[in-house]
């Protein structure tokens, strides 16, 4: 069984959202006061975080720093009236696996949970690459979301992760923004490609020594990304 802590503060949103969830034979365990969550966060492991960003005492956006500076990789989905594109993308960029603006349908929340267990179970499946991938001196631990670059070893997030797997998937071949959305999100997140962009940023400072000439993560302009393990895919 499933375990979700879902941190809200409007009583009746939380109580529909558990009975809804635990419908789906999730085990639910709710929170109304930012303050609680670390204390309850310590106490039990959890396979997702249905957070509400604007939260009593601690904002939701504060609350994902501090869970992510555990090293801890649960999934969180960010719950908010914020609907600022800006908003969105910081939502990610500081480790949220995805973002649902209220008012939202009941059943998109439901759609969102499912898919994202689905596609932690593609992360966690054994692949051609293996679970942990070499190239160049660099080094990916898919399970444990650990990569190894010029500048060391750093965590990755459970979507920077997913971005990479799927790009080394398909080493050499040009992969749309669109398509990135799709696998890695399920579905189109944003009509901006500042989404992808950020990530690819991100991942470029961890594997490349310079970032601003890239080797590995090449950008193919007008057409997408191209991963290349060698520099002979340069180009």
């Amino acid at each position: 069984m499933k375990r979700i802590l879902l941190v809200e503060d409007d009583t009746d949103l939380s109580e529909g959202l558990t009975l809804n969830l635990e419908a789906e034979g999730y085990e639910v365990v709710p929170i109304l006061d930012g303050a609680e969550v670390m204390d309850e966060f310590d106490r039990g492991e959890f396979d997702l975080i249905v957070l509400d960003v604007m939260l009593p005492n601690v904002d939701g956006f504060s609350l994902c720093r501090k869970i992510r500076g555990t090293g801890s990789t649960v999934p969180i989905l960010f719950l908010t009236a914020r609907d600022s594109r800006d908003d969105k993308i910081e939502g990610l960029v500081i480790g949220g696996d995805d973002y649902l603006t209220k008012p939202f349908d009941l059943g998109e929340l439901l759609a969102r949970v499912g898919g994202m267990f689905r596609r932690q179970a593609w992360l966690a499946e054994r692949t051609e690459v293996g679970d942990v991938y070499d190239f160049q001196g660099r080094r990916i631990d898919f399970s444990r979301y650990v990569a190894v670059g010029p500048h060391g070893e750093q965590q990755l997030s459970r979507r920077e992760c997913m971005v990479m797997k799927y790009l080394v998937e398909r080493e050499g071949q040009v992969v749309s923004r669109d398509h990135l959305l799709d696998a890695v999100w399920g579905y189109h997140v944003y009509p901006s490609n500042r989404t992808i962009d950020n990530f690819i940023l991100k991942l470029r400072k961890i594997f490349e020594d310079d970032p601003g000439h890239p080797r590995f993560l090449k950008t193919v302009r007008g057409a997408g990304y191209r991963f290349s393990a060698t520099p002979d895919g340069e180009g």
